[in-house]
């Protein structure tokens, strides 16, 4: 049901905000879509730079830990010449369906700030004056948080991940040799995964905004946070103990930070609740 100009956001019925939130929904997908397609075209950047990045020994991670290992003294695999894994398609449609789920997942993370600021446009108008003026930067914080996780998660977990399960054998007689499907699956969860973990200082703004987080409880369980973070890292990361360690600890100052931000939104709605019974 079309709204008509004199209606204002009051008056709007449920079907009129599910009118809206289905515009904001096909104007996001059409962004992606667009994103999508141009990734589509960028089929030799997109594939051999990016994904097949973490697959070859010059990747910079590799070499960082490679000289760190050398300056210790240390032998390491990140010092080999070659990972000793490859990497095949073994269904008619694999690299077709690979080439296109690639390029909308492509367009989703490179077109996240537009989809934040279409459910900030959708979100923004139920918040009062002063809420809005609270919020000011939420877009350009929270995309900053999401590509500092990608990055992350593509430079960090993702190299981690895939020199670990590349170079594991049961057996020499067992080959690795990975699907393409799952080589890339392992980047983009690590990819996506961290991402979206970054964005806890957001979720415990706006969890505090509404009552549901203090500082104190967030202390409180702070034990608990580590064993979920612990178990977090273990999910995106291979099965050993450093990888989880590099991984947990920009999780944990992240979620240092949050509490900090948690006691900070709290202080400035006791000062506003001051400001407001001096007026009255």
């Amino acid at each position: 049901m079309a709204k008509t100009e004199s209606t204002t956001q009051d008056e709007m019925s449920f079907l009129d905000h599910l009118e809206e939130l289905r515009w904001h929904l096909i104007r996001s997908t059409l962004a992606i879509v667009i994103l999508g397609s141009v990734a589509f075209l960028m089929k030799g950047f997109i594939f051999d730079t990016l994904l097949f990045g973490p697959s070859k020994m010059d990747f910079p991670t590799y070499e960082l830990f490679c000289t760190i290992a050398t300056f210790l003294g240390f032998d390491s695999a990140f010092c080999s010449d070659e990972l000793p894994f490859t990497i095949q398609s073994r269904l008619m449609s694999g690299q077709f369906s690979a080439h296109i789920w690639t390029s909308i997942w492509a367009g989703f993370i490179v077109g996240f700030p537009y989809v934040l600021y279409e459910m900030w446009k959708f979100i923004s108008p139920g918040l009062h004056e002063k809420e809005l003026k609270n919020s000011r930067g939420f877009i350009i914080i929270a995309s900053l948080l999401f590509f500092t996780g990608v990055l992350f998660g593509y430079y960090v977990v993702a190299p981690l991940s895939i020199n670990f399960l590349g170079t594991y054998q049961v057996s020499e007689r067992v080959l690795n040799e990975f699907d393409l499907s799952s080589y890339i699956g392992t980047i983009r969860s690590s990819v996506i995964a961290c991402g979206i973990l970054f964005e806890l200082p957001i979720i415990i703004y706006f969890l505090t905004k509404v009552g549901l987080v203090t500082p104190e409880i967030l202390r409180k369980y702070r034990k608990i946070a580590l064993v979920v973070v612990l178990i977090l890292s273990a999910v995106i990361t291979p099965p050993d103990i450093a990888s989880q360690v590099v991984v947990s600890v920009p999780i944990l100052i992240l979620y240092q930070v949050s509490i900090y931000i948690s006691k900070m939104v709290l202080k400035k709605e006791a000062k506003r609740a001051k400001k407001g019974l001096k007026t009255k």
